[in-house]
């Protein structure tokens, strides 16, 4: 942690001092909060003004207000979101023998002051490095790092660390002060949301946020490692190197669930970043937002690649040929299209490389022409049956004859009457049942509700895809049956398959825009007229409506990028990443078509049967052996006594897998209590008090707020929430504002809590076929206090707490 001041010669002269520090520090915040204050008022200020300012009418003009107001916009949701803590650090360098080395300020945003000269340094900054890479060691060109802890606006504890003592002024020694900074965050207590740990930084962590932007960077961490946390900074160190990129193509982060979404959501905020999608692999489908699980073995056949061939397979099933050709009832006719036509037909549909519904179109003009035509030579034959008896009786005039002679030359229908014959077919109930049932337009919905639906369907388009009559019937479900997140992948496939045909929709919202524009425009010319400007000939109607048009709020390239299935993201992350399947890979990995990616996890707490079992077994397919991996070894959350009975558990169940390094080795031992779960109730009360009236941890006081988590076997979940009826229960945001949450292990991956407790472990161990890791994810959540309950004997995983 670096050199601090020893033994302190005289405590009342040393918090005089301290005091003195205080207060010369206090100075420069206030300084730096009035200049943030005054780059606030002046954003609401362009805001306000919006793109009418000046200009007039011309393109150019609105084109430079619109984009003045958008910058003006994201700079005020920038500054509103770092005001807690916005400055949290200061190096100083070392003299030389020209003077005093340079001090800087170090905060969540860049700030100048009035005459453009460095007031506050951006942490994701280059000059800002020091402040993250300084050893003892290795200390560069500091010789001090200081700490500066605020509450709201005011300076209420500094902490140095001291590199070079000789290379401080005489001022800068005698107000030397010290705390260990990254062990007091961390015993601070649990509020129920991510912090962030931009003033706490350290070495290993801070190599992985400035890793490069190209590649994927793989960060694989045990519990504790702040690998999430870690991710979540260096989405917006990037967003700051590389912003004229990814402003435009935005930054995805992908969660494992909502209530992890909702525990991280104002981590970007608060480090100055707001243009970033937040979603789960359920929401990877616009207007889709699944959160039902499926069984473990239907999850994994649902994760498999091969139900990408099933999805083609279906697709492709819905492409068909009548064995004995088209017949379509018309007017008193029947009108026919032969077999090989139809499949001619749906071969040069096919042949085009286009989504089914794409295709849909040529495959119905076609017939719809084979139908014309068939309904044209009908009618002729119809036409030509009298002249046919006439010249049986008598023979036909020569004229006549002449004229039957040259309209065999001639084409039935000409190019007009072609098309005007197809578009009365097509508006005939009949030919269109008959076309959709051959190739209808479908929407992934239907397409995978009708197949689930069909068990002979999924037995004979699975073989053809490599499934096997069992797995196929795992899928076989009712119509009406929720989505699950484990279908969102498919349900993306089948869209790229199957595309969109919005021909018409776009057709309609040309004719939609050019009423509106006419309206608008007969509107603009009464206008005119009525206040006299028409004699005057100072602005044209269409000038007129154009600049008091007004299609609403900009949208925001994170507002836009969750909307549109198709867009392309300059950067991704996904956290908990061992826990997607292949086929959740697949839908992600179309997302960043540049393969620029950061992949957040660690392998030892795979809990999903479908989830990975190695970085490469999911990576190699899209980035063969050109992913690097950045490894966290230092667990700084859970205490060491913790540490040491979930390094059992991994033994056992991972023993290829080495545990992250416990930093702290505070708090009590972890217990094992034999007790029903009925008496849950005065225990987790005890333990509440506990982590609420601790005043050990934390700068300034004692804890005002504490969580507990009721971790539990599914088996005994319903008798813990008989026990604990006022506890908040499951995965949902919600559940992150109350003391108390009742959670399966899966529910709680990612999360931690002050006090943890476990119910059931042997149920947690033989309950899923990664039910070892299920158990090592529990045990890891706790930041302070852990207590394992169970109501017979302990797994032998525990043997430690026996």
């Amino acid at each position: 942690m670096g050199l601090r001041q020893a033994d302190a010669v005289n405590p009342e002269r040393e918090e005089k001092s301290r005091q003195a520090a205080i207060r010369a520090e206090q100075q420069y915040v206030s300084r730096v909060y009035s200049r943030l204050d005054a780059e606030r008022e002046s954003a609401e200020t362009a805001l306000r003004a919006g793109p009418a300012a000046g200009g007039g009418s011309a393109f150019q003009a609105r084109l430079e207000g619109a984009v003045a107001t958008d910058e003006a916009a994201r700079r005020l949701a920038r500054l509103s979101g770092v005001e807690h803590g916005l400055c949290f650090g200061r190096i100083d360098h070392r003299a030389d023998a020209d003077g005093p080395g340079d001090t800087f300020y170090i905060g969540r945003v860049g700030l100048r002051d009035e005459n453009r000269e460095p007031l506050l340094i951006d942490w994701r900054a280059e000059a800002a490095r020091p402040f993250y890479t300084a050893t003892s060691g290795a200390p560069g060109t500091l010789a001090r790092r200081r700490h500066l802890h605020l509450r709201d606006r005011t300076v209420v504890h500094l902490d140095d660390e001291v590199f070079d003592l000789e290379g401080l002024a005489e001022s800068e020694r005698r107000g030397i002060v010290g705390e260990a900074a990254l062990l007091a965050t961390l015993r601070r207590g649990r509020t129920g949301r991510m912090s962030d740990v931009v003033a706490t930084i350290q070495e290993e962590q801070d190599q992985v946020i400035r890793s490069g932007l190209h590649g994927v960077l793989v960060v694989q961490g045990g519990p504790g490692t702040g690998k999430t946390v870690a991710a979540l900074h260096r989405a917006a160190y990037l967003l700051y190197t590389h912003r004229d990129v990814l402003e435009r193509r935005g930054v995805l982060i992908v969660g494992p669930n909502a209530t992890f979404l909702r525990y991280i959501e104002q981590v970007l905020p608060g480090l100055g970043e707001t243009d970033v999608v937040l979603a789960t692999v359920g929401e990877l489908y616009p207007g889709l937002k699944a959160t039902a699980a499926d069984d473990p073995a239907i999850a994994v056949v649902k994760g498999d690649l091969r139900t990408a061939d099933l999805v083609r397979e279906a697709v492709h099933d819905r492409q068909r040929v009548p064995a004995d050709g088209l017949r379509v009832e018309v007017e008193g006719l029947t009108l026919t299209v032969d077999a090989e036509a139809c499949e001619r037909a749906r071969d040069r549909a096919r042949g085009l490389r286009v989504p089914h519904n794409i295709q849909r179109r040529r495959f119905v003009h076609d017939l719809l022409e084979a139908l014309a035509v068939d309904r044209a030579e009908q009618y002729d034959r119809i036409m030509d049956e009298p002249l046919e008896e006439i010249a049986k009786n008598g023979g036909l005039p020569g004229w006549l004859q002449e004229l039957i002679d040259e309209a065999e030359d001639t084409p039935l229908l000409d190019e007009t009457e072609l098309r005007m014959a197809k578009e009365a077919l097509w508006h005939d109930p009949a030919v269109r049942t008959a076309l959709d049932a051959l190739w209808p337009e479908l929407t992934p919905e239907e397409l995978l509700t009708d197949l689930y639906a069909d068990l002979d369907s999924l037995t004979r388009l699975g073989a053809r895809a490599g499934l096997s009559p069992a797995e196929a019937a795992l899928l076989r479900r009712p119509s009406g049956a929720p989505w699950t997140v484990s279908d969102v992948p498919i349900l993306d496939e089948a869209a790229d398959l199957l595309g969109k045909d919005d021909s018409a929709a776009r057709a309609a919202r040309r004719r939609a825009d050019l009423a509106r524009r006419e309206a608008e425009e007969l509107y603009a010319r009464e206008v005119i007229q009525t206040t006299g400007l028409a004699d005057l000939d100072m602005v044209s109607a269409a000038d007129l409506a154009e600049r008091h048009h007004d299609d609403g709020p900009p949208l925001t390239t994170a507002q836009r990028a969750m909307a549109d299935r198709e867009w392309a993201y300059g950067h991704v992350i996904v956290d908990e990443a061992q826990e997607l399947s292949a086929m959740a890979w697949r839908t992600v990995m179309k997302r960043v078509p540049t393969r620029s990616l950061t992949v957040v996890g660690d392998i030892a707490q795979t809990g999903s049967a479908a989830g990975a079992s190695s970085w490469g077994q999911m990576l190699d397919r899209y980035v063969p052996g050109r992913w690097r991996e950045q490894r966290l070894l230092v667990n700084y959350r859970t205490p060491a006594a913790i540490m040491r009975v979930a390094a059992d558990v991994l033994a056992a169940v991972a023993p290829d897998q080495t545990p992250p390094e416990p930093v702290r080795d505070d708090g009590p031992p972890p217990t094992a209590i034999a007790m029903p779960v009925s008496d849950l109730p005065g225990l987790v009360r005890s333990e509440l008090s506990l982590v609420a009236g601790d005043a050990s941890g934390g700068i300034g006081g004692a804890f005002t707020e504490g969580r507990l988590a009721v971790v539990t076997s599914t088996a005994r979940h319903a008798a813990v929430l008989d026990a604990l009826p006022s506890a908040a229960v499951g995965a949902t945001p919600e559940a992150l504002d109350s003391p108390t949450v009742v959670l399966t292990a899966q529910e709680a991956k990612g999360l931690e809590f002050d006090s943890v407790v476990i119910v059931d472990p042997a149920g947690i161990v033989t309950e899923s076929p990664m039910g070892g890791q299920d158990l090592y994810v529990a045990l890891t959540r706790a930041t302070r206090r852990l207590t394992v309950v169970h109501d017979d004997d302990l797994p032998s995983l525990l043997a430690s707490l026996a």
